[in-house]
């Protein structure tokens, strides 16, 4: 016993993260392995619900089964906690209980918490904590009530607040899972494309839990004084502007003739901006995914590929990596000495770890789709690719093959799942944390780049 102790005392931050959630999945695995989660009062198998916990834990949306025709209430609401507990990160949700229970929170706990909301700086954090939770309650509360005012003349007055409430923590969550399945399986939000208040609420939820908790809180502090913001959130804001007026623009071009033809031109705004959103890492669509162009599926993939921000309840490699490699290449091809934006200087290797993010969720990316695409020869291509990229970005959106997938495939997926919600690069340093980089240097010998 004394020896199991020693042993988890000495885990790191990061392999303390990976093995909270890995108990979370486990334990909702159980939850929805049993018959009362299911409306048939059958079990939906080992594997199906160890995927459908993962996929709600790890904030996703990928689904084996139908979520409204598939789970009871009971199994319904396991969904949702595990939803909440994993968009928040289940140490904020711990200290939730340490706040309830005025219990103190030490050190190590505070260390946990900063590497849990990724975070720069310790101090300060239990603060920041106590306002993620009040700003996560603000959000949802005021989206449930919005989404329910939408809801309730179509579902009723109890089954339009529990889906105005389920919808709201999905959707700042960045989970992606929906209970639309009453008008018509995986239908997600297609039935409510032309309500204006439905699709600009869950717009707003998703960019709001997808520009990070740091960031809120510098806005809090600053207002809308821009000059005053630190770079992370100046970049972070940049770049989430950025991606979705380009996407939306991009989908309005590309499903101009296809998928928009029969709307109207506001609609057509609208459904643009919904498509150039939710594939950063929130998974709902109000438009069919499998029908979509072949340029508007490559610009689905890049946009999940490069999901949200540090610190979110999102996933992808994040906007900050891509703006370190944008502005990387930009100092390159301009021929300065130093990386520059905002009028400051990043840091020596802040260009090393987003190179690192970027390949190894590459690696991950590719290495699963060819053992997919090997096992499951009658599944395409770019279906594989698409489904194996929403699935490391923790997106949820798909083409609709993820109920086709093998048992093996569908562990593969779930893996996936996990090492976005994690961070695949935080997953692979976790074995190397002890390592003590050794002082001893090699020659240096150049090599043509290029």
């Amino acid at each position: 016993m004394n020896v199991f102790i020693r042993r988890l005392k000495s885990l790191t931050y990061p392999q303390m993260i990976a093995i909270g959630y890995l108990i979370i999945i486990a334990i909702g695995t159980l939850l929805l392995y049993l018959p009362i989660s299911s409306r048939s009062n059958l079990s939906p198998g080992l594997v199906n619900a160890f995927f459908t916990a993962t996929s709600a834990t790890c904030v996703t949306g990928l689904v084996v089964f139908d979520t409204y025709t598939q789970w009871s209430v009971f199994g319904q609401v396991v969904i949702l906690l595990l939803i909440q507990v994993g968009g928040l990160g289940f140490m904020t949700t711990i200290t939730m209980f340490s706040f309830v229970l005025r219990r103190k929170i030490g050190l190590k706990e505070r260390g946990l918490l900063r590497e849990s909301v990724n975070t720069m700086y310790i101090g300060g954090i239990v603060r920041l904590t106590q306002k993620i939770l009040i700003g996560t309650l603000l959000f949802e509360g005021i989206g449930a009530i919005i989404l329910a005012i939408r809801f309730v003349p179509r579902m009723g007055l109890a089954t339009g607040i529990y889906n105005g409430i389920f919808h709201s923590v999905s959707a700042f969550c960045n989970a992606g899972f929906d209970l639309m399945g009453r008008y018509g399986k995986y239908s997600s939000l297609t039935s409510f494309s032309g309500d204006v208040f439905v699709n600009l609420t869950i717009i707003i939820l998703i960019i709001i839990g997808g520009i990070g908790f740091f960031v809120w809180d510098d806005i809090v502090k600053n207002k809308h004084r821009f000059r005053k913001y630190q770079l992370h959130t100046k970049i972070v804001l940049t770049m989430t502007a950025i991606l979705v007026a380009l996407g939306s623009i991009g989908f309005y071009i590309f499903e101009n003739a296809n998928l928009l033809s029969d709307m109207g031109v506001s609609e057509k705004v609208i459904a643009s901006i919904f498509a150039a959103v939710t594939p950063r890492t929130a998974g709902f669509n109000t438009i069919d995914t499998s029908a979509l162009t072949p340029a508007s599926k490559l610009l689905t993939l890049v946009l999940m590929f490069i999901g949200g921000s540090p610190g979110s309840t999102a996933g992808g490699i994040k906007t900050t990596t891509l703006a370190v490699l944008l502005i990387s290449l930009w100092s390159s091809l301009m021929n300065t000495k130093n990386d520059n934006i905002f009028g400051r200087r990043l840091e020596d290797n802040v260009l090393k770890r987003a190179s690192a993010v970027v390949s190894v969720n590459l690696f991950f990316t590719l290495t699963a789709a060819f053992l997919i695409s090997a096992t499951n020869s009658t599944l395409e291509l770019n279906d594989v690719l698409f489904e194996v990229v929403s699935a490391i970005g923790t997106v949820g959106l798909s083409t609709g093959i993820t109920g086709n997938l093998s048992s093996f495939a569908r562990v593969i997926i779930a893996i996936l799942m996990y090492f976005g919600r994690v961070g695949s690069l935080s997953f692979a340093l976790i074995f190397a944390e002890h390592r003590i980089p050794s002082s001893v240097q090699n020659p240096v010998e150049k090599i043509n780049i290029g």
